[in-house]
């Protein structure tokens, strides 16, 4: 295994060694968590739920009540690979049964399955049923039972992946980094750490360890980061050859985010929108006097250009277009225009937005609302370069030594590279 730090996911993502395969399908967009229930038999300090009560299985907002329903979901959305989290799922086994073999037998392409615990709860009997469910990954939170690996080892060998998922507590690290040898030896395949955030659930915790608190995308904990990327460098100077991925608030907050966006957007994005790389809905026009939009609507429709990828307006003084027909539009004769939104994937309709039904089976339904998340933005001509450079070539350094810090578009279209800055 190499022994080198590598940035995924543009750079908010490092890692030592090879990245675990849910770890990926997350980054990429096909991941689906289900909090199976809302209740947990420990008690963390940093846990950043309420762990109040069982509650209905949920997952983006959206209650499911049948397994059969949240299966067709998967497939409906096309995910690749599904969590089961909580609260603690084995507070609930047999539900937790119930959703991952209903997902396993109704899968329609590859899934990867996994599931999230403190293993508290775990039996042997259980880890064969879990098996036989079809769970391909289990992940044990062991700081909640206080670095114990005994449950980790009644997984080993039965469940095909076992890793280590805990939060990067500080003051855990010399302990943390003795137990680094001993998981590799009995056949833990991955370390997970992750940030510590605060939120009102844990803020009274939190607050008592006296922590460094930064104020960025989310409140997160510097410490936290800090003792993540310590531990990878413990890995390097002993050589240990463990893979270790530090899971980030930011690419949380960016990647996950969009992600959820992005594929409620396919469902409504229409021909001549396009979707960003955040996931949010880019809507670009052309506006100016009617006839000079007439001139254009006519330009376009003697080229032959597909009509499905423009349209004009009902005052008949903006003409919208997709991006590929940067060529085709006369952008010196009418001012640029863009608008973005978001596509919010909803239980119920609540009226107050344009919406669309999704079925995913004869007996579930969901909709999707699309909102507005920022004014128009009108685009000069410095701005509409860097604009149109960025719209075609996302990937580019096009940024690199220009002031763009007006580019109000820079936060619906690319996601920020890097961890979190500190001020």
């Amino acid at each position: 295994m190499g022994q080198r730090l590598h940035l995924a996911f543009k750079g908010t993502k490092p890692h030592i060694g090879p990245m675990s395969p849910g770890c990926r399908i997350c980054g990429e967009g096909d991941w689906s968590c289900l909090f199976v229930n809302g209740k947990c038999n420990c008690r963390c300090f940093y846990c950043p739920n309420s762990q109040a009560e069982i509650g209905v299985a949920t997952t983006n907002r959206v209650p499911f009540n049948r397994p059969a329903d949240y299966a067709a979901y998967v497939d409906h959305f096309g995910f690749r690979g599904i969590s089961i989290s909580g609260g603690e799922p084995l507070t609930t086994p047999a539900l937790t049964l119930r959703f991952l073999r209903t997902v396993d037998q109704s899968k329609k392409r590859p899934l990867h399955l996994w599931m999230y615990t403190n293993g508290t709860l775990l039996t042997a009997d259980l880890v064969k049923k879990l098996k036989d469910a079809g769970l391909d990954k289990i992940r044990f939170d062991l700081s909640a039972a206080g670095y114990d690996l005994k449950k980790v080892r009644l997984a080993v060998g039965h469940i095909p992946i076992v890793t280590v998922e805990i939060p990067a507590i500080p003051e855990d690290f010399l302990r943390l980094s003795e137990l680094l040898p001993l998981m590799k030896a009995i056949g833990v395949y991955h370390l997970n750490v992750h940030q510590l955030r605060m939120n009102p659930f844990n803020r009274d915790q939190l607050d008592k360890r006296k922590y460094t608190y930064l104020h960025g995308e989310k409140v997160t904990v510097q410490e936290s980061e800090l003792t993540a990327l310590a531990l990878m460098q413990h890995v390097v100077d002993r050589n240990i050859g463990f893979p270790v991925n530090y899971c980030a608030s930011v690419f949380q907050h960016r990647f996950q985010r969009a992600a959820a966006r992005r594929k409620s957007a396919q469902l409504m994005v229409k021909p001549h929108q396009s979707i960003t790389e955040c996931g949010y809905i880019r809507s670009l026009c052309l506006v100016g006097d009617p006839e000079k939009v007439a001139r254009q609507k006519d330009q376009l429709t003697s080229q032959g250009v597909d009509h499905q990828l423009w349209s004009i307006g009902s005052r008949n003084d903006r003409l919208f277009f997709h991006p590929q027909l940067w060529e085709h539009v006369a952008l010196d004769a009418l001012n640029l225009i863009v608008t973005y939104s978001e596509a919010l994937l909803c239980p119920q309709i609540s009226y107050h937005r344009t919406f669309k039904e999704v079925r995913v089976n004869s007996e579930k339904r969901l909709f999707i609302e699309k909102q507005p998340v920022c004014s128009e933005i009108h685009l000069d001509d410095p701005q509409r370069t860097r604009f149109i450079s960025i719209v075609n070539h996302p990937g580019s350094s096009v940024l690199q030594n220009q002031d763009s810090s007006d580019d109000r578009f820079l936060d619906y279209e690319l996601i920020q590279v890097g961890l979190q800055d500190y001020f």
